[in-house]
């Protein structure tokens, strides 16, 4: 009896743990490389964020973007399909961690983070944290925005959540789950500014059709990065050649004013993802 029972409670644990850690399982058993190929699609992370991720809202189809453009490139590259799965920028590493996506564009290679996901050495591209902030509130500096009663709207767990927590801790932080609900709380009149890097805050501009895009002084510039799932090192290294290989030959720089062309933007008047263009 005692022997039966020890024999179902471990069929039990076992049955238990395949059921909570399916894709931990078969990561183990399987790199991503062969995943993909086995799968036939490569699983790329997006969020509503133009012009890194940007869903047509017609027909639910991901289709433009830097980070979707770049997911596709690389899907070709893999002879497979390309998968867009939703996340929040809050969510991705978990995502990655849980196998329910192979890669996260965008996402800044911070020192916490590479605790849990890995980064190629090669950077994506180069950015400026900037605010779109009413008209009427005046601002040149961080320091101008760290006071109370300024309320500024971020997505949480992001760069730009940890930077104003240290920068900017009298303001009011709002934090939200994505680029769009952060945009859309600006919009409403529930912040005084959002912050997000240049790139995205153009586009936000132009939709909204009101407000001031402003680069706090001392401006704050740094390489957002990819990240992976960790310990899988011929991933990691085929992305970084990737990588590599967009930026040089001036293909991220091409995406991403491929975007701004489409959004009805002039290239010319963002500053470039290129910090050898800066």
């Amino acid at each position: 009896m005692n022997f039966n029972r020890r024999t179902a409670l471990g069929g039990l644990a076992a049955t238990t743990l395949a059921t909570v850690l399916p894709g931990m399982a078969f990561a183990q058993a399987n790199g991503t490389l062969d995943q993909i190929k086995q799968r036939g699609s490569l699983r790329v992370g997006v969020t509503q964020a133009p012009p890194w991720y940007s869903k047509d809202p017609k027909n639910g189809e991901w289709n433009t973007g830097v980070g979707v453009s770049m997911g596709k490139a690389m899907a070709a590259a893999l002879g497979v399909k390309f998968e867009p799965v939703e996340v929040s920028w809050g969510t991705a590493i978990a995502a990655l961690q849980g196998n329910k996506i192979d890669i996260m564009y965008m996402m800044d290679a911070t020192p916490e983070r590479a605790q849990a996901v890995d980064f190629p050495q090669t950077p994506l591209l180069y950015y400026s944290l900037a605010i779109l902030a009413r008209d009427d509130l005046a601002v040149k500096t961080w320091a101008d925005l760290n006071k109370a009663g300024v309320r500024i709207a971020v997505p949480q767990a992001s760069s730009m959540d940890k930077f104003l927590s240290e920068t900017t801790p009298n303001a009011t932080i709002q934090r939200f789950p994505g680029n769009g609900e952060a945009i859309a709380a600006y919009q409403a009149g529930r912040a005084d500014a959002v912050c997000l890097f240049h790139p995205p805050l153009l586009a936000a501009r132009q939709k909204l059709g009101s407000g001031k895009i402003v680069v706090p002084t001392p401006a704050k510039s740094q390489a957002s990065s990819a990240a992976v799932r960790k310990e899988d090192k011929a991933f990691l290294a085929f992305v970084d050649k990737q990588l590599a290989d967009y930026y040089k030959g001036g293909q991220t720089q091409k995406w991403y004013e491929e975007f701004l062309v489409g959004f009805g933007l002039d290239p010319k008047a963002s500053p470039p993802v290129m910090k050898e263009l800066l």
